[in-house]
């Protein structure tokens, strides 16, 4: 998503009378609450759907404020002043960031769709968007500025692990008409509530008084009682928009994305504040289901590392996981390891690239965290060494295949129960094959202790987050700790996989 630029006066606010016959949780009369040059605004931010709670606790430990967790999932708002707007960019577990302009909390729609689309329309003009514009062109002061995306095409949207929000989300742009019509964006959801956007980056700016503003309206729609499609909201309050403001329409290019979220009942219209997901801020070598760090962020909060703890990634991808933890739970040691040579090079090469960037920048480059190349299921670890082991498991989907997790899963979770402190220890596994995972953990002896399951979405599959505790018991004294006779796991062919889909 996109923010730059200069705008216009506009009138005041106004109310949206029967537009909204319920109560507004309107911005605006937070934004009027100034001191001097200070404003205090509501910022709304997007994360990993399950997460909600775990970004509401970043929110309160770091800024010393309290969210509000949206009643569309993978959503969060929370009020900040002007001065603190830089703290909004140092949060972990958010994806996008925008400004509320205005938000209903009951908006009701006209019955039919002219009705409603013409009420979008009048809206445009009636909003206040002089507070969050302020925001807007003080945010750029405030982060990295950051070039038009390559390529430029905005009607795509990469299946990574960025659609961790987006259950079924499709996004469609489209010129429209020159005159009263508006450049668009929007993702049309489905009857799932977890729906998020394509995140695109603005320009370099130049000087606002020798360069026209361009934006684009991103409409973001979950419910099935509208009588209008997200792309038709999109071009007709867009459309308002640029007839208000005289702005020029641009749907890749833009330095203002304006976000008209809907969901249900719920109508919120905001001004995004990141050009691209802050997810993506650890990864420079992608796999083929590299998590997102946000996920990542979420996962080690769960359980929470303490100093010199010993944390484990047997299944380390990418070095997602431990690439985050080393970087934001410093005071932990990270040992990344995976059984392919691909991967174990993918973890390398990321960890490199963060020493090297924070070289540039003057910080230590030096990161508490190792990689080695090893059989998960025969680890080189001594037995009740490792404090916490975190990990992303193969969901049978991209990596292995569900017949082959039915002898994996007791295979690793066995062998994860020998290297964890008994008592102590802990771990935090994320999978979509619950069945599989459920069945492993019962045929465990009682070396695990199911404590909490996070549901999130991973690129569109429901998956789980299990966090467990490992018990007392002295690993070696039951039947199930001893390997059955079905033999060690094949990973040969998932190897080959890997290959192929890298």
């Amino acid at each position: 998503m996109s923010s730059q630029e200069d705008v216009a006066a506009e009138p005041g606010p106004d109310t949206m009378g029967s537009s909204s016959s319920s109560s507004s949780s309107s911005s605006s009369t937070e934004n009027d609450a100034t001191t001097g040059d200070i404003i205090t605004i509501t910022i709304g931010a997007t994360v990993p759907t399950g997460f909600e709670h775990t970004a509401a606790e970043e929110i309160k430990e770091k800024i010393g404020v309290d969210a509000r967790i949206s009643k569309d999932r993978g959503r969060v708002y929370f009020p900040i002043t002007t001065d603190k707007l830089f703290q909004v960019h140092l949060l972990r577990s958010v994806d996008n960031l925008f400004v509320v302009v205005e938000e209903y909390d009951h908006y009701q729609f006209k019955e039919s769709k002219e009705e409603t689309l013409m009420e979008l329309q009048q809206l445009a003009s009636k909003l206040s968007w002089t507070n969050a514009l302020e925001v807007w062109k003080l945010n750029r002061t405030v982060k990295k500025k950051k070039g038009y995306r390559k390529g430029g095409n905005g009607n795509k949207v990469k299946p990574t692990a960025e659609a961790t929000d987006a259950i079924a989300a499709d996004t469609e742009q489209q010129e429209l008409p020159q005159g009263a019509s508006a450049a668009e964006s929007q993702t049309k959801a489905e009857s799932m509530p977890d729906v998020d956007s394509s995140a695109q980056d603005s320009g370099e700016a130049a000087p606002p008084e020798a360069k026209l503003i361009k934006f684009r309206v991103t409409c973001n729609r979950a419910g099935d009682k509208h009588s209008f499609s997200s792309n038709e909201a999109a071009r007709d309050f867009g459309g308002a928009v640029q007839e208000f403001f005289q702005w020029k329409a641009d749907m890749t290019k833009f330095d203002v994305e304006v976000l008209l979220n809907i969901h249900n009942e719920e109508v919120i219209i905001g001004i995004a504040l990141t050009e691209e997901s802050l997810h993506r801020r650890n990864i420079s070598h992608f796999g083929p289901t590299t998590l997102r760090s946000t996920l990542c962020y979420g996962m080690l909060r769960l359980c929470k590392p303490q100093v010199s703890d010993i944390i484990l990634d047997p299944m380390c991808g990418t070095g997602a996981i431990p690439l985050e933890g080393a970087i934001e739970f410093n005071s932990s040691f990270y040992i990344a390891g995976d059984n392919y040579d691909m991967a174990v090079n993918r973890t390398v090469n990321n960890i490199c690239h963060i020493q090297k960037r924070r070289a540039e920048k003057g910080s230590a480059s030096g990161l508490p965290i190792d990689t080695v190349r090893w059989d998960l299921c025969n680890l080189p670890v001594r037995t009740s060494s490792v404090d916490i082991i975190i990990t992303d498991m193969p969901f049978g989907k991209r990596m292995g295949s569900r017949k082959k997790n039915w002898d994996l899963y007791p295979s690793c979770l066995r062998e994860m129960a020998r290297v964890c402190r008994p008592g102590s220890g802990k771990a935090v596994l994320l999978t979509q094959d619950k069945k599989c995972f459920s069945k492993a953990i019962s045929r465990m002896g009682g070396l695990w202790r199911k404590l909490l399951t996070v549901w999130v979405n991973v690129g569109g599959l429901h998956a789980g987050v299990y966090l467990l505790k490992r018990t007392g018991a002295v690993f070696g004294q039951t039947p199930e700790d001893v390997y059955e006779s079905r033999g060690k796991v094949n990973t040969q062919g998932d190897e080959k996989d890997d290959k192929q889909l890298s």
